[in-house]
């Protein structure tokens, strides 16, 4: 006999098996029909078990709200879907009224249910917007049916509840006015913006674009929705940029990105250049479905970049064009710019140039000293020459040196500071000074020469007249005299610039000291008469002022000694020299007897007042006889910027 496990195993067989239970065997005995209808029972019973929980499962995790409410409209049933919607939890449900779930609801569903209860009609998709405890402060919107339950009777069958099955379409509602109010400020961004934002079939034919370029260009959105984008007016100008559009949408199409500068035409037929893009649009599959062209204007971007290019084009003209080499150096003493004289100069094409240091263009013997001396001027910058108290040399590539000046300018940039050097090339500069020197020195000899020569043939002159006084008559000997002291006069001029070694001026203050000196050994043998002078230590004047004041000078001190002391043994002879500003005073006075009356300077029968006048104009000065005791001249001229 089978027990209640074979049974139960017996009924496995049954719903896995295809032959039929009569067939069946079970350890060798032929199944008898009791034993295979208790096996259908038991199968009956599970195939129901699975049924019921299969639709529990269902119900509770279904997103439609389902109940059921009876004839008195109490709900029997209601899945948590509805239960969350409705507010109160399932246990709040199950047993009680609608009237006691949801007062506010009831008054309009409570007739609706009713009239089903009663006519067994079903009512199918209908709305209803009323407030649920789950919406605060708005009402909810649900969309609803409702089926008549029937009973099993089939002689007498009868509504005996209904089936309430509700989708709240607030949520729904919300998510899609949200959508197409988000669509709609999406739409209105992009037509406000001035930036070209398009879609395009994969043929490139226009599907839609944003506005404010349209306004732009003078159309209306007619004109190229349904065109082919390269037919529209942006393009249609030029047939060759027409063809270029065309193959850059079909590699748009292929997957590529294109992007370039383009010139399009816009409203009045005028020219706008544009940063054109267009990029394939995928779908969630990775499908290129459509095309997105894009574009804004950057005309002044370009006009400013090209204001730009022109300007470095006529910075690199003008800094090529100097005679001077330049160089832009760094703190690490890179080279960062450099011109065509430059590259010239130190022998180096112009991309090895940009590749050395500073260093490399200084002598080897100079470069570890010069890296301290650039750390220091980027320690303290300013603009100045290098090393103005000693000759700088620069090297070539091929190691030979050159004299150069450097002048060192720092300037600021985003980077840092940069020093500007420009170097001059100083090797015929300093060629010709050598030749000027080596010139200067041959003319310093034979000026030196001939002052020496001139002081010397003077004296000879002055010699002879000597030697011929001896042999003339007393009152001829004193012509002679004086013709010797003007000799000895212009003598001393040579003989101080000899002795100086400058040609151009004459100290007239040691001039008139060692005038005065002869004078007193020519003409005074005793102590009474003085010669007094009070001058500075040095008084520089032209030579050509030197010279005519020499023999004036000599005129009229030995005028003082022949003539203001007639029968006195005493006296005094006052030289005076004062400088103010380029102006140069000197006073000539005696305290003697003064001039006879009527005697005027320039007349009379004396060749030395006859000679003054002409040598105070050769000086280009002021001769004034002052009206004090004694005799005084008074001389002003000036020293002519010495």
């Amino acid at each position: 006999m089978i027990d209640s496990c074979g049974i139960d195993r017996l009924a496995l067989l049954m719903v896995d098996a295809t032959l039929a239970p009569e067939c069946l065997l079970y350890t060798g005995w032929v199944i008898n029909q009791e034993w295979v209808d208790m096996a259908r029972t038991s199968v009956f019973k599970e195939r129901e078990l699975l049924r019921d929980r299969a639709l529990d499962t269902m119900l509770e995790h279904s997103e439609t709200g389902i109940a059921v409410i009876d004839r008195q409209l109490i709900y029997r049933f209601i899945n948590p879907t509805l239960a969350r919607f409705n507010g109160p939890s399932v246990e709040e449900h199950v047993g009680r009224s609608i009237h006691e779930v949801l007062p506010e609801l009831a008054p309009m569903a409570a007739p609706l249910l009713q009239r089903v209860l009663d006519h067994g009609e079903p009512l199918r998709n209908f709305e209803i917007r009323v407030p649920t405890p789950s919406v605060q402060e708005e009402d909810s919107l649900w969309l609803a049916s409702y089926l008549p339950i029937w009973s099993e009777d089939k002689e007498q069958s009868e509504v005996i509840g209904i089936l309430a099955i509700a989708e709240n379409e607030t949520l729904v509602k919300k998510l899609e006015r949200s959508r197409r109010e988000a669509s709609e400020l999406v739409q209105r961004v992009i037509d406000s913006l001035y930036a070209f934002v398009g879609i395009l079939a994969l043929d490139g034919t226009v599907l839609d674009c944003n506005r404010a370029p349209l306004e732009a260009a003078g159309i209306d959105i007619k004109e190229v929705a349904g065109h082919k984008f390269w037919e529209c007016l942006w393009w249609n100008y030029d047939q060759d940029l027409q063809a270029q559009l065309q193959f850059w949408i079909q590699a748009a199409a292929r997957g590529e990105i294109i992007r370039q500068d383009v010139v399009v035409r816009m409203a009045n037929d005028s020219r706008m250049t544009i940063d054109f893009m267009l990029a394939p649009l995928r779908d969630a599959n990775g499908h290129i479905t459509h095309l997105i062209p894009s574009a804004s204007d950057v005309s002044d971007r370009v006009a400013s970049e090209q204001q730009l290019k022109a300007s470095e084009d006529r910075f690199r003209r003008v800094v090529d064009s100097t005679l001077n080499a330049l160089l832009l150096i760094d703190n690490e003493g890179n080279i960062h710019l450099a011109n065509q004289r430059a590259a010239e100069m130190f022998g180096y094409p112009m991309e090895q140039l940009m590749n050395l240091r500073v260093d490399d263009l200084v002598p080897i013997e100079r470069r570890h000293h010069h890296k301290g001396l650039r750390s220091g001027y980027f320690q303290h910058p300013e603009a100045r020459a290098m090393a103005l108290r000693q000759e700088l040399f620069a090297c070539r590539q091929d190691g030979s040196l050159f004299p150069v000046e450097v002048g060192l300018t720092p300037l600021w940039f985003s980077e840092g500071m940069r020093v500007l050097a420009t170097v001059v090339d100083v090797s015929v500069q300093k060629s010709n000074q050598a030749e000027l020197v080596r010139a200067l020195e041959e003319k310093t000899v034979l000026l030196n020469e001939v002052h020496h020569r001139v002081k010397n043939n003077l004296q000879v002159v002055s010699s002879l007249l000597s030697l011929q006084a001896r042999n003339v008559p007393e009152d001829a000997r004193v012509y002679l005299q004086e013709s010797q002291d003007r000799i000895r006069a212009m003598a001393l001029i040579h003989q101080l610039l000899y002795e100086q070694k400058s040609f151009d001026r004459v100290d007239i203050a040691s001039y008139a000291q060692r005038l005065m000196g002869l004078l007193r050994r020519s003409y005074l043998t005793g102590p009474g008469i003085r010669v007094v002078m009070d001058a500075p230590e040095q008084l520089f004047v032209p030579l050509e002022v030197a010279q005519p004041f020499g023999l004036l000078l000599n005129e009229l001190v030995t005028n003082s000694i022949k003539h203001a002391f007639r029968g006195r043994d005493s006296g005094e002879i006052c030289l005076t020299m004062e400088e103010a500003g380029d102006l140069v005073r000197i006073r000539i006075a005696d305290d003697g007897v003064g001039l006879p009356g009527g005697v005027e300077i320039g007349k009379g029968r004396s060749l030395g007042f006859q000679l003054v006048p002409g040598l105070v104009e050769q000086m280009g000065a002021q001769l004034a006889r002052l009206d004090v005791a004694g005799t005084c001249f008074e001389l002003t001229f000036s020293r002519g910027g010495v």
